[in-house]
């Protein structure tokens, strides 16, 4: 019971820091954060503890289960022995990332043909009435969590265009916490697809609460408008040519992320051995994140000892990725093994590497608006990396303790 309450008070901590580091702490709509965040505790509710939305999140990960089941049909007829790894532990890239060359496609097409923004307007309208928020601020959180920040900033580019800078940076802000649907089938091969799904609503109400904190911007009613939220270049592209580009452009994500794994792993290695060149035994890069984010952890809900443990594991993936440490951690999380026997290190941990948030998105993130937008309003952004680091730690960290005050 005590390690619940230090659950339920984490809400507020965070909520707090996020206060602390505010651009302007006297303009910020408490009463809209209110009410998002009894929005997500609900959600959270709902997903976890309710038959119904239980029934909903299995139904969505049957689908994305049958989606990767069906991509191994081409991954088996150009690669069949990578199916059947010698080690006798599933292979990462045949099994989390090659079914993304039909993942990926699969939702272009949909945007090509005006499905998904069909979907971002739809849903966009409904959160923005809900939350109080302005109009495009609630399109982009619906479209980040389709598309990712990859596809939905260069979508967005006429409208960041027409925004000042201040709003271009809550974008910026919000796009820390985004995670693209077609990385969604990789995830849940190498976590519980229940606590996947459930973090992506989640994580959409948390960029909102946390941008809305750290940079309150008043929008005057002539300013909340939508210039565009659909890439009509893609109306004009004839589909086999936009086709084309989708698998080469997935086939490009495959690539990245297994060099980055790679490389990162392989960094970490690397900075281990120097550290054994020292002598000190608990000097390690895994013992540094366990100190540093300890706090962080333990105001999760967990026994000291537990903590520990899950701040070396979220550190890790704040200074590489969330491939890094699903990879490290599926085979002990999907059989309940060690830590992972507690269910409550297994929900928020789950939902906490449920995102894009870590410190190469942010580069990607200040890279992409360099490309988007004029100087001034891409420097502004590149002025405050601190903070958009901070906002994608801030936000998986509600996620996860929503998550985490209903599994016990």
């Amino acid at each position: 019971m005590f390690y619940f309450f230090i659950n339920a008070l984490s809400v507020a901590v965070f909520i707090g820091i996020a206060y602390l580091f505010s651009n302007n702490r006297k303009a910020i709509n408490w009463m809209s954060v209110m009410r998002i965040v009894v929005l997500e505790i609900f959600l959270a509710w709902f997903f976890i503890q309710f038959t119904m939305g239980q029934n909903a999140i299995k139904d969505v990960a049957a689908s994305f289960a049958w989606l990767v089941n069906i991509a191994t049909a081409g991954v088996s007829f150009a690669l069949p022995d990578w199916l059947q790894p010698t080690t006798g532990q599933p292979n990462f890239v045949t099994v989390a990332l090659l079914p993304m060359l039909l993942i990926v496609p699969l939702f272009d097409i949909l945007n090509y043909f005006g499905i998904l923004p069909c979907i971002v307007k739809g849903v966009g309208r409904i959160l923005s009435f809900v939350t109080g928020q302005s109009k495009f601020e609630s399109f982009f959180a619906v479209e980040m969590m389709i598309l990712g920040n990859n596809e939905a900033l260069p979508i967005s580019k006429p409208q960041l265009n027409a925004m000042t800078k201040q709003r271009n940076y809550t974008i910026a802000l919000m796009s820390m916490s985004c995670v693209s649907a077609s990385v969604i089938g990789a995830y849940t091969t190498m976590l519980p697809a229940q606590y996947v799904l459930t973090a992506i609503p989640l994580n959409v109400l948390g960029a909102i609460i946390v941008a809305t904190i750290l940079n309150p911007v008043d929008v005057t009613t002539e300013e909340d408008m939508i210039v565009s939220v659909h890439n009509t270049n893609t109306e004009h592209e004839p589909f086999f040519s936009y086709l084309g580009d989708s698998i080469i452009n997935a086939g490009k994500l495959v690539l990245i992320i297994t060099a980055t794994v790679i490389a990162f792993v392989s960094l970490a290695a690397l900075i281990d051995h120097i550290f054994a060149l020292t002598g000190l035994k608990w000097l390690s890069l895994q013992n540094i994140f366990g100190v540093l984010l300890f706090p962080l952890a333990w105001l999760l809900g967990f026994a000291p000892n537990e903590a520990f443990q899950i701040a070396q594991l979220m550190g890790t993936k704040l200074v590489t990725n969330e491939f890094v440490v699903m990879g490290n951690i599926s085979e002990q999380i999907l059989a309940a093994k060690g830590l992972f026997a507690n269910p409550h290190a297994t929900a928020t941990l789950s939902v906490f590497l449920t995102s894009f948030a870590n410190v190469g998105t942010v580069g990607m993130i200040i890279s992409a608006f360099k490309t988007l937008v004029s100087k001034e309003k891409s420097d502004y952004i590149a002025l405050h990396v601190p903070q958009m680091l901070l906002s994608g730690i801030l936000v998986s960290l509600l996620s996860a303790a929503m998550t985490g005050l209903f599994v016990w």
